[in-house]
């Protein structure tokens, strides 16, 4: 049962690149609420800048999380109302935010979501692959459980997407092809951002394109779904 006399969470989605695509409602909200916990201030305070927002900012992630956490409550708890951004994008996905809402729900607090930009979305839309069902992995393992997460996604039906850095991106297109067999995939970097790049083709394609190649910036791989007919040779 939440408390009226409380103030309220916000979950504010940010661009995840051009500046443009934050909404009315979230700077709108941004300006009203008593504090901002973002997940990188020096980014957040980019946004704020352009916006003309006063509002103060203070950090949360997983640095400070278990530190900062019960402090945002106490805040909640005495009426001040709060706004909660990650670095880009949609708080919580693939970043350690979710714990204040959890705390937040805990302690019977109004949680609210503004809906917004979204890495994984942006890059479904243009992937050209079907997006009635999909599965969303978001980083994957880096050592252990590797293969074997892989080896789970790969026998989903359904379209994959993932998340990966740029000095991570050659070696994951190379442990899909592996995995997964030569499929169709598209591979989005800087969505929204100047230099944005869509690559589509099959994994046998990307993993020549990514061959000596220098990558930058915010990568999201959607990945075809498995299918009856098995590819596992190039083409």
């Amino acid at each position: 049962m939440e408390h009226p006399e409380k103030g309220t969470l916000f979950i504010v989605s940010t661009p995840i690149g051009n500046l443009g695509d934050v909404t009315y409602r979230s700077v709108a909200t941004l300006e009203k609420v008593d504090g901002i916990a973002a997940e990188d201030t020096r980014r957040t305070r980019i946004l704020l800048n352009h916006y003309k927002i006063a509002t103060p900012l203070a950090s949360f992630n997983s640095h400070n999380q278990t530190r900062k956490g019960p402090q945002f409550i106490k805040r909640l708890n005495r009426g001040e109302h709060l706004a909660l951004v990650s670095d880009a994008g949609t708080p919580g996905i693939s970043d350690p935010l979710f714990h204040l809402v959890q705390l937040a729900i805990e302690n019977e607090i109004r949680v609210e979501s503004l809906p917004g930009p979204s890495a994984l979305l942006a890059a479904l839309t243009v992937s050209g692959l079907p997006m009635d069902r999909f599965l969303f992995e978001g980083f994957l393992p880096r050592k252990k459980r590797r293969k074997q997460t892989l080896a789970t996604l790969a026998s989903q039906p359904t379209t994959v997407v993932l998340f990966e850095s740029p000095h991570r991106i050659d070696k994951t297109l190379r442990d899909l092809r592996e995995v997964f067999g030569n499929r169709q995939v598209a591979l989005t970097r800087e969505l929204t951002k100047l230099h944005e790049e869509v690559l589509r083709g099959t994994l046998d394609e990307l993993v020549a394109a990514s061959q000596n190649r220098k990558w930058r910036g915010e990568i999201t791989v959607v990945i075809a779904g498995e299918s009856k007919r098995k590819d596992r040779t190039s083409s």
